[in-house]
Formats: C-alpha cells, sequence, structure tokens
C-alpha cells in the first residue's frame, strides 16, 4: 500500500501513516493515488508562487474525496515546512450551518497556520501577496496545555486554554470557481494569513459565546456579529478539532493558536483598504493593504 504522511507538529519530521478521518486505514482503491495527490499539493503550490490561481483539482480529478483532499493539504504543508515554514497551529473554517449547506457538508473543515503568514495589529500587508484577499471576524485560542481527542468537549478545550484574543484571518483561494468542498479544503482550508491584536482575556474572564464585534473597510461597517454565531459556543469548533485530529493520531500542542471560525461574513480587501475591526471592550485590530 502507498502511504501518504501526516505533519502532527511543528517539525518536518514527525509524521505517522494516513488513516481516514474515521481512524480505518484506507485502501489504495478508495483514494487518488500517492503520484496524484503529490501532483495536486504541488498545484497549489506552485499558484501560491505564482498567484495565479489553479484549476479546480475536483475537475482534473473527479474522483478525490475529502480524505484525498486531506492528504493533498498535508503534502503541501510538508513542501512549505521543507522551506522553512513552521506550523503554528490551526484554522477552521465552515462553522456555520448556512455555510455547511452551501458546501454540501455536515461539519466544518480545518488546515494548518504557518508562522511566515502571522501579521500584527497595525500591520501593512501587501495585497500581491494573495490572489483575491478576504477579511473573517474571528477569537483566536492560544493553548495554555496540550489537548487531545476523542471525546474533547467544551469545558476540555476552556480548561485546557491559556488566551482568547480578538483575530482576523486573511483567506484566499489558490483554485478557480466554482469549486467543491474538497478543493477548499486541498487548499489549506482557503487560509491565507492571520492578524492577531486587541486586549488578551483569560477563557473565564468574560462569557465568550457573547463577544461581539464589528468588521469597517475604509470607515464604513460592512458587517457585524456575535461569536456565538460559531456553532453556538467558540470553543465548540476547537473541540471538533481536536476530536478530528485524533482521528489521525494528532492533537493540539502548548502554545499553538486556533482559530476558532468566522462570526462575520468575508469583507474583500485589495490595495488601498484599511480594516478595523473593533470588539468593544476587547479592543480592536487595524491592518492596512497596499
Amino acid at each position: 500500500m502507498t502511504f501518504a504522511w501526516l505533519i502532527i507538529g511543528n517539525n518536518a519530521g514527525q509524521y505517522a501513516p494516513v488513516t481516514g478521518l474515521s481512524g480505518m486505514i484506507l485502501k489504495e482503491s478508495d483514494v487518488l493515488t500517492q503520484m496524484e495527490r503529490q501532483s495536486a499539493a504541488e498545484a497549489i503550490l506552485r499558484a501560491e508562487t505564482t498567484r495565479v490561481a489553479s484549476q479546480q483539482l475536483s475537475q482534473i480529478y473527479p474522483q478525490m474525496t475529502i480524505e484525498d483532499a486531506y492528504r493533498i493539504q498535508d503534502l503541501w504543508a510538508q513542501a512549505r515546512i521543507a522551506k522553512g515554514a513552521s506550523v503554528i497551529g490551526h484554522k477552521i473554517g465552515l462553522t456555520s450551518r448556512a455555510m455547511q449547506m452551501a458546501s454540501k457538508m455536515t461539519e466544518p473543515d480545518y488546515g494548518r497556520i504557518l508562522d511566515d503568514a502571522v501579521f500584527a495589529d497595525g500591520a501593512t500587508i501587501k495585497a500581491q501577496l494573495f490572489l483575491k484577499p478576504r477579511i473573517e471576524v474571528e477569537l483566536a485560542f492560544i493553548m495554555g496545555e496540550d489537548l487531545a481527542g476523542p471525546g474533547t468537549r467544551i469545558h476540555d478545550v476552556m480548561r485546557a486554554t491559556e488566551f482568547v484574543t480578538p483575530a482576523l484571518e486573511i483567506i484566499d483561494y489558490r483554485t478557480q470557481v466554482p469549486r467543491a468542498v474538497t478543493d477548499t479544503i486541498a487548499d489549506n482550508a482557503a487560509f491565507g494569513a492571520l492578524v492577531m491584536g486587541g486586549r488578551l482575556i483569560r477563557p473565564f474572564d468574560v462569557d465568550i459565546r457573547w463577544i461581539g464585534a464589528t468588521l469597517s473597510k475604509n470607515g464604513i461597517i460592512e458587517e457585524s456579529g456575535v461569536s456565538a454565531a460559531v456553532m453556538g459556543h467558540p470553543a465548540a469548533g476547537v473541540a471538533w478539532l481536536v476530536n478530528k485530529l485524533h482521528a489521525v493520531g494528532a492533537g493540539l500542542k502548548k502554545g499553538q493558536v486556533v482559530l476558532g471560525g468566522s462570526f462575520t461574513r468575508p469583507v474583500d480587501v485589495e490595495a488601498g483598504t484599511v480594516i478595523c475591526a473593533d470588539y468593544g471592550p476587547l479592543g480592536s485590530i487595524s491592518v492596512s493593504f497596499v
């Protein structure tokens, strides 16, 4: 049997044989070949470098499954790590029921956060780093201890979290439209970059279900939302992620960052855009694009 490899830590040397998300070893006949997965990962890497969107992988490989898509993401991450990047955490997407229905999914998806795609509050960001960037309003969880499944629940996440902080996710797609969910997952769940700022809080300092925020573009409020829109509780997505990672022999590590999911619709940005997300008592995050 041919195996792909799953990156389970910050170092390129930590791998495990790929299993299905159910924990079962996949049969060769059930998935793309290793060569096809590698070719797909290379297409994403090429689009990322050239800033030219790739043809949808789901059209090149109509038989591609969600399992395949995650394994392609693994290979993409392995290549980025080989070039010097480190995995510092995960992002969670498709946390709203509306987005899941639009994608014909019954659960969220996830991707990796890389250390070379993190910006500070007040940063000036080159729009040309992305193909078609958009901004989402989220909360980031900074882990205070390791956390692994199975059976992880919201209270486990809250206990293991050291800090919660306002965060913006820059989402970006490296494939053409229309996209299947397998295209998005293979494309690192559309992760582009992370911006953190505002006020750090302990997870029990406030009721984190009711953190509200407005998102302004060039001084005009475009979106607003409340964190309970993320699966009823922003820690619910993190619990889902931990259990999903357990199925492939991984978990969260102390110090890692997890983007819990957006509670606003994405807003397009381009060169000349100034973004401000106001989280009220938790402060604000501002970035500009040039």
